[in-house]
């Protein structure tokens, strides 16, 4: 498979699926996401037909899918009540996959306020081992990305941000069915920086390397070229490791742009491997 062919697109809700899955095969992308959560496809509209109707399509087309909860769903969570509706909503998110036979199910730890966040931890790392338990039961993929960095002073920050927290979850859940989406734009915001998850993570177990460039301020999802981030060197690096076979996905802008995107990133690419 040539670089082109393992950089893919994240259409999120940018389009129902069976449009998304007709798009990604015109325009020869190998690799899409969606997700759920809202119409056109909520829980209640994936009924077993259409499920079946996407596995099919997706096997006829050779289009893979995957699905990417909600970073806004705090799978840190551990009021009563709202604690339970955590564990429902990554198991719909596991049965979905399953019934649709998507690649994988992106997922996040979830978000602390500053005071209690070992509290938060705790809670998102055994809701994980639980996810990741039915996951094993169900032969589905999960992916835990590391999200971003939020600035010092707010009160709310996302867990699994930094090479120390992904390393609190990825320690611990050893599973096959637990892998990692290395999301680059995320990484350029904190102090060890692109370079340091790649000397110190663990690559074979990353799935998924998700594409955006960085201004290296704050969260913003720029197009490739638009930022800092040195694409060359990246592919270089990435692409040399022996235990490497991450596809990439795109994540930034209009369904448009990501295509012009993905060939800007396919001339990085080539020019550092050649």
């Amino acid at each position: 498979m040539n670089i082109r062919e393992r950089i893919g697109i994240d259409i999120g809700i940018k389009k129902p699926i069976e449009d998304g899955i007709e798009w990604a095969r015109e325009n020869k992308v190998r690799y899409i996401d969606f997700r759920l959560d809202i119409s056109p496809q909520s829980f209640d509209e994936m009924t077993p037909e259409r499920c079946d109707a996407i596995k099919t399509t997706l096997a006829e087309t050779g289009v893979t899918m995957g699905l990417h909860t909600s970073s806004a769903v705090n799978i840190a969570e551990y009021s009563p009540h709202l604690a339970e509706a955590a564990d429902a909503y990554l198991r719909s998110y596991i049965d979905i996959a399953k019934a649709t036979g998507a690649g994988w199910v992106e997922i996040h730890g979830g978000y602390h306020f500053t005071s209690d966040k070992q509290k938060r931890l705790e809670a998102s790392r055994e809701r994980i081992k639980r996810a990741v338990g039915y996951a094993e039961e169900q032969d589905v993929t999960l992916l835990l990305e590391n999200l971003n960095w939020e600035p010092d002073h707010a009160e709310v920050h996302y867990l699994a941000h930094n090479v120390e927290e992904c390393h609190f979850y990825f320690d611990e859940i050893t599973s096959p069915n637990l892998r990692w989406a290395f999301t680059i734009n995320h990484a350029d915001l904190v102090s060890e920086g692109i370079d340091g998850f790649i000397n110190d993570m663990d690559f074979s177990r990353c799935e998924e390397v998700r594409v955006a460039d960085s201004h290296g301020k704050y969260e913003e999802h720029l197009a490739p070229g638009k930022g800092r981030i040195d694409w060359k060197d990246t592919f270089k690096r990435l692409e040399n490791m022996p235990d490497f076979k991450a596809h990439y996905m795109c994540a930034f802008g209009a369904l448009d742009v990501m295509l012009e995107g993905r060939e800007y990133l396919v001339r990085e690419a080539e020019a550092a491997l050649s």
